[in-house]
């Protein structure tokens, strides 16, 4: 146990992983290298079109030859893998909980179903309690936000895009999402409460488009964030997911994946001070 200012022990800072995502255009295998470079703490793999990214056995060598682990996995709920690992949602949340538990990761994150698939969003909130019994791995469920286009706002998520609302075991955070559904972040995290197991570290500025800055380039409240989970007993991860696309060079994506784990840092080893 590590100790503050006053000689008291406290639990040790939550670990710090590199969402995969966060080095896109380049490959999940460059995302355990860049990690293990970086000194990142593991890695969440987001399983998307990348054939590596749907791979245990690929994902479990890479793990082994960067020593870097899989702390989390986040199941493949985007548009364009709609078709990884099966069209069926519960299917993809079986072989998501199946890797997590292959690849020893704790956590598997999970967006709420698209408005479409009603049959999947009807079963949703029973479904996902009843595979969190199942397992030791959590199923956090992550905030997401309306689509915006102009002057009109549509309802894309079932049963809802603020979990909140509804009854999880466990909530995953993300701040690239508050910022862009304009939600009073500190209010969504009293409301996710010890529920919170999970945060996608990130910053926004309240625009339409889901922007993932490097965290400390926006306006949502990152450092308070973070300081207020690690005073609390925060037992979850820390998962930078940023966007790094318009990185001209591997370099300058790089120094900007430095930057958010400096930050991250930074404030979790600072519980309860001013920022």
């Amino acid at each position: 146990m590590a100790e503050d200012f006053t000689g008291a022990a406290r639990a040790p800072e939550p670990k710090v992983a590199l969402s995969t995502a966060s080095v896109y255009p380049e490959s999940t295998s460059a995302a355990f290298e860049i990690a293990a470079r970086l000194g990142y703490d593991g890695v969440e793999v987001m399983v998307w079109t990348d054939p590596v990214s749907q791979d245990v056995d690929a994902l479990r060598r890479l793990s082994d030859q960067h020593g870097v682990p899989v702390l989390a996995v986040h199941a493949p709920c985007l548009l364009i893998t709609q078709r990884v690992w099966s069209t069926d949602p519960w299917t993809k949340l079986k072989r998501a909980r199946s890797a997590a538990e292959t690849l020893g990761a704790s956590t598997v994150v999970v967006h709420p179903p698209f408005r479409w698939q009603r049959s999947y969003a009807r079963e949703f909130v029973a479904g996902i309690w009843r595979m969190a019994g199942e397992t030791d791995v959590r199923f956090a469920v992550e905030n997401m936000y309306p689509w915006r286009y102009r002057d009109r706002e549509l309802q894309a998520y079932a049963p809802d895009w603020d979990p909140t609302t509804d009854d999880y075991r466990h909530f995953t955070l993300d701040l690239s999402h508050t910022a862009t559904s304009r939600s009073d972040t500190l209010a969504m995290v009293e409301a996710m409460g010890d529920r919170l197991g999970h945060l996608h570290i990130a910053d926004g500025n309240g625009s339409a488009k889901d922007e993932h800055l490097v965290p400390g380039r926006g306006k949502q409240p990152c450092a308070e964030v973070l300081a207020r989970l690690a005073a609390g007993g925060f037992d979850g991860h820390v998962v930078v997911e940023v966007n790094t696309r318009r990185a001209m060079t591997s370099a300058e994506r790089e120094a900007d994946l430095a930057e958010a784990l400096a930050f991250t840092r930074l404030h979790l080893s600072s519980p309860g001070l001013d920022s």
